[in-house]
């Protein structure tokens, strides 16, 4: 087998592999990614070569739901935060209404202690994204007026 095709057989190889580690079958990376399933079955099987930019578009939809994740690492993300000095873990917007996509991002509200900073705060925030390999959003419930939209609907982590 010349380079070229042994390199899109691991491609192919590769791409499968990965969308079974992300516990999706090829219907459900389709309705995630937008592509039609027949054609990441061609793409998993060699028949078909994707371009650069549908392999992005492919992985990008094998990351896990926002909700997903945080079910995964709850307890250790609520762990994360109180190495911050960050209590009260909740969650707002769409992985808090359970109408997340794989391009959303995950919501965090949280209480501080009085001597967290924002650079804490932004420390916690790239944990929280590295720990959990979604996009993390953290706000601080402090400045919110107890009637803010934010406060109703948020939901304990």
């Amino acid at each position: 087998m010349d380079q070229a095709l042994q390199y899109h057989h691991d491609m192919s190889e590769e791409l499968r592999e990965m969308r079974e580690r992300a516990g999706l079958s090829q219907s459900q990376l389709a309705l995630r990614s937008g592509v039609a399933q027949p054609n990441i079955a061609a793409y998993e099987s060699g028949r078909r070569i994707p371009s650069s930019a549908m392999v992005g578009r492919l992985l990008s939809a094998m990351r896990p739901l926002p909700h997903e994740a945080l079910e995964r690492h709850r307890d250790e993300l609520k762990d994360l935060a109180a190495e911050h000095g960050l209590s009260n873990v909740r969650v707002f917007g769409s992985a808090g209404r359970g109408t997340d996509t794989a391009q959303s991002d995950l919501d965090i509200l949280v209480t501080r202690s009085p001597d967290v900073g924002l650079l804490t705060i932004a420390e916690f925030s790239f944990a929280a994204e590295q720990l959990l390999g979604v996009p993390v959003d953290v706000i601080t419930d402090g400045g919110l007026p107890a009637d803010h939209p934010i406060l109703r609907s948020a939901v304990a982590a």
